[in-house]
C-alpha cells in the first residue's frame, strides 16, 4: 500500500485522450485502480457519519478535507480551552461563546462529556465565582450548559446589587438536585460591636 501514497498527494489527472500513448494510458488507468483501492481503505476505516460525507470522494478529495477538519477542529478547540472571563464583563455573552464552541466541536465529530464541559465553563470564571462554584460542585449538581449559564446570571445579578463580600450558595443535596433549588447571595458585613460598658460595683 505503500507505493500507492501518492494518490494522497496527487489528484487523478484528465483522462487522457483516445490517441495518447499506451504509457499515458497505461499511468491513468493504474493511478484510476490505485486511488480506488486506498479510497476503499481510507473509508472502511471512518464512522458512519464520516463514510457518508466522504464516499463519493476521491483519495486526494478525502485527504484535503480530513485535514481542514481536523485543523478547524484544532482552532476550535484552541479557542474554546483558552476562554477565560474578566472581571467586569458580562457572564452571558462569554457562556454562550462558550458553548457554541462546544456546539461545534460536536458538528466536527468531537464531542466533549457533559461534565468536562461543565468544567471548563466554571474554570473559566474568575475569583469573584469562586464561592459558587466550590458549592456548585461540592452539591454535586449535574444541570444542562443552558440552565447553568442562567444560575450564573443570577448570581451576577446578586453580586451587582450586593454590597461587600457575598458568601455565594447554592441550596440542595448531594446528586441529582430536587426542582426549585435556589441560588442566593449572602451579603457579608461587619459584625456589630458589643457594649463595653459594666456596672459599677457599690463595695459592702
Amino acid at each position: 500500500m505503500d507505493e500507492k501514497e501518492y494518490v494522497l498527494e496527487k489528484p487523478i489527472p484528465p483522462a487522457p485522450p483516445a490517441n495518447a500513448p499506451k504509457a499515458v494510458k497505461d499511468a491513468y488507468e493504474k493511478h484510476v485502480k490505485d486511488d480506488n483501492q486506498v479510497s476503499c481503505v481510507m473509508l472502511a476505516t471512518m464512522i458512519t457519519e464520516l463514510q457518508k460525507q466522504h464516499e463519493d470522494m476521491k483519495a486526494h478529495e478525502m485527504i484535503v478535507a480530513l485535514r481542514q477538519l481536523c485543523h478547524e477542529r484544532f482552532l476550535v478547540s484552541k479557542a474554546l480551552f483558552s476562554c477565560k472571563l474578566f472581571s467586569g464583563n458580562p457572564i452571558g455573552p462569554h457562556v454562550l461563546k462558550m458553548i457554541g464552541y462546544i456546539t461545534n466541536l460536536e458538528k466536527l465529530r468531537f464531542s466533549l462529556q457533559k461534565e468536562l464541559a461543565t468544567d471548563l465553563i466554571l474554570q473559566s470564571l474568575p475569583e469573584l465565582y469562586k464561592g459558587f462554584v466550590m458549592n456548585y460542585m461540592m452539591h454535586d449538581l449535574d444541570k444542562p450548559l443552558l440552565e447553568l449559564l442562567k444560575m450564573l446570571q443570577i448570581v451576577e445579578e446578586n453580586l451587582t446589587k450586593g454590597k461587600g463580600a457575598s458568601v455565594l450558595m447554592v441550596q440542595g443535596g448531594k446528586g441529582k438536585p430536587k426542582k426549585g433549588i435556589k441560588i442566593k447571595a449572602r451579603t457579608v458585613g461587619k459584625p456589630k460591636s458589643k457594649s463595653t460598658s459594666s456596672a459599677t460595683q457599690k463595695p459592702i
